[in-house]
């Protein structure tokens, strides 16, 4: 890991000659409001069922693509078109795009309005492709996941907490459920913890043979509420929804298969004391088979049954077990092994059981066929099954965790080799590889970047030639330089127990080892969170800059208990949050302190959510080392956050208190001696404003100054889409940066 350090740094202090050209200075207005440093992409992608095409998507409708050659073949769908124009109403901006099986109709979305962080309702339209027309499949009101089924003649979708399909060939809704009812029963959809935490928001499959509906019912009624006004109004408004807290009441969660030719609905399998939690759930390759994972409230077991449609009855297919806690699979997917007559289904599932995130095939019954990878680094993601060719394609850690890389490998693990570029330097090209793959895995597009450049978009053939770049964001990557923004660099310390964490900076274009700058650290921390990663970022890496050409250092390091590195070092932090985070970031300051180019007593930190927790947790516990601190929507107290995160990391409060009090922040309000900023959305469903306002209450109890800012109505990520409200925050920080650091 060393080696690769050293040499993508070295790499990176050459680009760092490039940007003393500099000519211009960034501001705020540049990364929020102008989108002076917008990237260019390719959006939308999906292959066509041929292989042989793919489509994208721009404001304007659906274009259609060779593989082959990566020129624009046809304009499947014309969103606003002159023939369109004289049969319907102009349509609203489209936002996404769904494909029939024989690609004959399209399922659009418009008019997004969001619930929570991460679903909302939306109007959806059917398009045909040969009569060129819209059709909009309902007028009762938004819905929510609407679905093609596999045959493309029916879709389904849920619309106030109840689950619909309908019959594409006459609009006819068909009602599966009718209990829904706010704040008590959903169905088809998850509650908001689940989204949150499982990022599972759809709770509805249809079968392989569009025959059948598997979906979720959750019963929150003994959830307790988290209230939230909302102002605006002359009297404001209460805004209610379940939250169940640390150690509080969940969802009762049931799976049920409708049957659609029967007009009936049979429960298959109910949580219960044993089994807290449904975080997933797929149709297998078999049409009457479905696979359900189950794991318990502390979440350190895991099961998948296997369910029989017509019987219900159910049998084990996979268990894990660990001491601390095991991850919800990053990849977890049924394919056929095999040609002819000896083809099987298996199951494709990512596990970290052996030390280190990897791809594993077990068959229908349960048994263990291959570990396909192995080695001490983390696997990401399979992103493409070539069922054909019998080989996988995945992205890994392999080239040290700070990157990711692209790599292809047979099903029974052999004949693994890279599909990442070769640098001038004889090596890997480092830095951050992505891919999309077609239909039958003979293309993909892949997209590359580095800490330095932008995304590059590029097509290759199945052996990795590539056929042509479709963006390469070179005029971004020029701007970049005329704005002096190629230096960030990446290095390790080790801190005084021996551990080596990873780091980067960002430094002043004219940057002299003599000279003392002040320090701003970014910090995040959390269970398997990565900020040291060698690919693109946008608004902070150009604030960061910003703040390096006023005289700033920027640093960010990832400490124990992050990502990317195995599971040892991720899960040292288990039953006691904050507290190893917090030593680290203590360490990284003194750290610096030692280094010749940094005044020591200008040292601040920040950071939002989890890092919002760990900047004022630091300050207050490194009250000798931190001048300043900035902390944005942070947790103060791990009772006040959400059960499934929480328990996961720390258990229950009734097991475990010392590890949910040791190291809130609320019990050490009394050392805090610098500057120190608390800002915070009132409408955040996510970090409630109640963890500040509890904070603002010790400080003043302790009798202590600081400042605090208020956003009103504004959820977790204070954002509207006019880019306001994130340029006044910004506003808001860097006055507080130059005032105080």
């Amino acid at each position: 890991m060393r080696k690769l350090l050293v040499i993508l740094t070295f790499a990176m202090i050459g680009s760092m000659g490039a940007s003393m050209a500099q000519t211009k200075n960034i501001t705020l207005e540049d990364i929020w409001t102008k989108g002076t440093f917008r990237a260019k992409g390719v959006y939308g992608i999906r292959s066509m069922a041929d292989g042989e095409h793919y489509c994208t998507m721009t404001r304007t409708g659906i274009a259609k693509y060779s593989y082959a050659k990566g020129e624009k073949v046809a304009d499947v769908c014309l969103f606003n078109s002159p023939e369109m124009g004289k049969k319907a109403k102009p349509l609203p901006p489209i936002e996404s795009y769904e494909f029939s099986a024989d690609e004959q109709k399209i399922l659009l979305s418009s008019g997004f309005e969001p619930l929570y962080r991460h679903s909302g309702v939306s109007d959806y339209y059917i398009y045909d492709v040969q009569a060129k027309t819209f059709t909009k499949i309902s007028n009762n009101g938004k819905q929510r996941l609407s679905t093609l089924s596999p045959d493309g003649t029916k879709v389904a979708f849920v619309r106030d907490n109840n689950l619909y399909w309908m019959d594409l060939a006459t609009l006819e809704e068909h009602a599966i459920t009718t209990d829904g009812k706010v704040n008590e029963i959903i169905n088809g959809t998850t509650d908001w913890v689940y989204e949150e935490e499982f990022a599972i928001t759809k709770g509805f499959e249809w079968s392989p043979d569009s025959k059948k509906i598997a979906y979720m019912r959750f019963d929150e009624s003994k959830v307790k509420e988290y209230n939230m006004q909302m102002w605006g109004a002359l009297y404001p408004e209460d805004y209610k929804f379940k939250y169940p807290k640390a150690g509080e009441d969940n969802s009762k969660v049931e799976m049920w298969i409708y049957n659609l030719e029967q007009g009936n609905a049979a429960r298959c399998l109910v949580t219960d004391k044993t089994w807290e939690y449904i975080p997933r759930f797929q149709w297998t390759n078999n049409a009457n088979v479905l696979a359900v994972m189950r794991m318990n409230r502390l979440q350190n077991t895991m099961q998948i049954l296997s369910v029989n449609a017509q019987s219900l009855s159910n049998t084990l297919l996979y268990a894990e077990q660990c001491d601390t806690y095991v991850d919800v699979p990053d990849t977890w997917k049924f394919i056929t092994v095999g040609k002819g007559k000896k083809a099987k289904e298996q199951m494709l599932i990512t596990s970290e059981k052996d030390g280190y995130r990897h791809i594993y095939l077990y068959d229908m019954q349960g048994n263990l066929v291959k570990q396909v990878t192995t080695g001490d680094f983390e696997v990401c993601e399979v992103v493409g099954v070539d069922v054909a060719n019998q080989k996988f394609y995945f992205t890994s850690r392999e080239l040290g965790p700070i990157n990711k890389g692209l790599f292809v490998i047979g099903f029974d693990g052999k004949g693994k080799h890279s599909l990442n570029d070769i640098s001038v330097i004889g090596n890997m090209q480092l830095g951050t590889y992505d891919a999309t793959f077609s239909n039958g895995c003979k293309y993909y597009i892949r997209t590359w970047s580095d800490a330095n450049h932008a995304p590059v978009y590029t097509l290759h053939n199945a052996k990795g030639k590539k056929i042509k770049v479709l963006e390469d964001n070179e005029a971004l990557n020029n701007k970049m330089k005329e704005y002096g923004t190629k230096n960030k660099t990446f290095g390790t310390f080790t801190t005084t127990k021996g551990t080596e964490l990873n780091y980067y900076t960002i430094k002043p274009s004219n940057f002299k080892e003599s000279k003392h700058y002040p320090v701003l650290i970014y910090v995040y921390g959390g269970p398997g969170n990565q900020q040291v990663n060698n690919s693109y970022g946008y608004s902070d890496y150009y604030w960061y800059h910003m703040l390096a050409e006023k005289g700033y250092v920027i640093f960010c390091f990832d400490g124990r208990g992050t990502g990317g590195r195995g599971a040892d070092f991720k899960k040292q932090t288990y039953k006691n949050l904050g507290r190893m985070e917090c030593e680290d970031a203590i360490e990284a300051a003194r750290w610096l302190g030692q280094q010749s180019w940094v005044d020591k007593e200008r040292i601040g930190i920040w950071g939002w959510s989890f890092g919002g927790y760990l900047s004022t947790l630091s300050i207050l516990k490194g009250d000798d080392v931190f001048k300043t601190a900035i902390a944005v929507a942070p947790v103060m107290n791990w009772r006040y956050y959400d059960n499934i995160y929480t328990e996961r990391f720390l258990a229950l409060p009734q097991d475990n208190a010392k590890g949910y009090d040791d190291n809130s922040p609320l019990n050490f309000a009394e050392r805090l001696k610098g500057n120190y900023l608390l800002i915070h959305g009132t409408g955040d469903d996510n970090v409630h404003f109640q963890n500040s306002a509890e904070m603002v209450e010790k400080l003043e109890n302790a009798g202590k100054q600081f400042e605090f800012r208020i956003y009103p109505n504004k959820n977790h990520s204070i954002y509207d889409n006019t880019g306001r409200t994130r340029l006044n925050l910004y506003q808001l920080m860097t006055d507080f940066i130059l005032r105080k650091l």
